[in-house]
């Protein structure tokens, strides 16, 4: 069977926004291409010792979409410009040029097995479903996740920066807000910690399913995590839903060019004393990141770093004033 391959050229620090964007627009799967050098993970996840050098990274990411030949094609890229065009208002995508092609079928689902498998972040174990959890493995904290449309697998250095940090200010109290949930990758972590509650928000509608079926799986009880679609940045009936004033931590695995317009709403939502954890920042956005969240009254608590990605976390004070008031 052949499809219609549609290649979108954005940049590379905003892939993740712009796919979600294309899911808004009905898009189910996105193949992303671009010259971002394999990490040592990466590697090790694909079971090679020695890649050959690749060309140096341009900024510039492919993204490509497949639509069946009998697809309403011209409502479909209607949909995804609509939503390009207003992703330009607040977001440099790069060009966001899209041409046609066609290609044959693929066996998209099983062609991740080849690449994915299981891993640690620390100590805890993140495993697909088609893997088996090893003996020595099962008194480990185990999170079961498989590659799919939302984003947030675990192998991805952004997500482990903010795993670390929840491992350090979960408790059995916690309230938790994972804005930008995505798989609900993070919020599952934070439960499986003890945390008391988690309410996941995202753009992307796949992630209310993905987040469903990885809650099921490891096990999550029923009523333990919420999950809304919307821009908590803009929109007051999800900011109403979520609730103001009532969360210990607040997780936001994003990008910084989001961030940035996210922290200052955000705080209406934080306890006086409630944590910050944030990451997607690439390090050359650190300072703006940083900046953002102290103009915002945010008190610092730690930066963290691996390889090229960048976490902040920061604390609201006593002195902290709500955007509300």
């Amino acid at each position: 069977m052949k499809w219609n391959k549609f290649t979108l050229k954005t940049r590379t620090e905003v892939e993740d926004i712009v796919i979600s964007s294309l899911a808004d627009a009905g898009v189910e799967g996105v193949e992303i291409e671009d010259k971002v050098p394999l990490t040592e993970a990466d590697k090790q996840q694909m079971f090679v010792d020695i890649l050959p050098d690749g060309p140096e990274d341009d900024g510039i990411a492919y993204l490509n979409f497949y639509l069946e030949e009998d697809a309403d094609k011209e409502a479909v890229l209607a949909r995804v410009k609509e939503e390009l065009d207003s992703l330009r208002d607040f977001l440099d995508i790069g060009e966001g040029t899209i041409t046609e092609s066609q290609t044959e079928d693929k066996d998209w689902i099983n062609n991740w097995k080849e690449y994915f498998h299981q891993f640690y972040v620390d100590d805890i174990l993140i495993i697909p479903s088609w893997e088996e959890v090893k003996e020595e493995d099962r008194d480990k904290m185990i999170i079961h996740i498989d590659p799919g449309t939302a984003f947030g697998t675990g192998m991805h250095e952004t997500t482990q920066l903010c795993m670390r940090q929840l491992k350090k200010f979960v408790t059995e109290e916690t309230e938790l807000l994972d804005v930008g949930t995505g798989s609900g990758i993070l919020s599952i972590a934070a439960l499986k910690l003890g945390a008391r509650h988690a309410v996941g928000t995202d753009l992307d509608p796949c992630a209310i399913t993905a987040t469903k079926e990885n809650l099921e799986v490891n096990d999550i009880p029923d009523g333990a995590m919420d999950v809304m679609i919307g821009n908590i940045i803009d929109d007051k009936a999800v900011q109403d839903a979520v609730g103001y004033e009532k969360y210990d931590i607040v997780v936001a695995n994003i990008l910084a060019d989001v961030l940035i317009p996210l922290t200052p709403v955000i705080l209406n939502q934080m306890k006086t004393g409630g944590i910050y954890i944030t990451s997607g920042i690439i390090d050359e956005k650190e300072k703006d990141v940083v900046e953002a969240v102290q103009a915002a009254g945010l008190e610092i608590v730690e930066v963290t770093h691996q390889n090229d990605w960048v976490s902040v976390t920061a604390r609201k004070t006593g002195e902290t004033k709500s955007g509300r008031e």
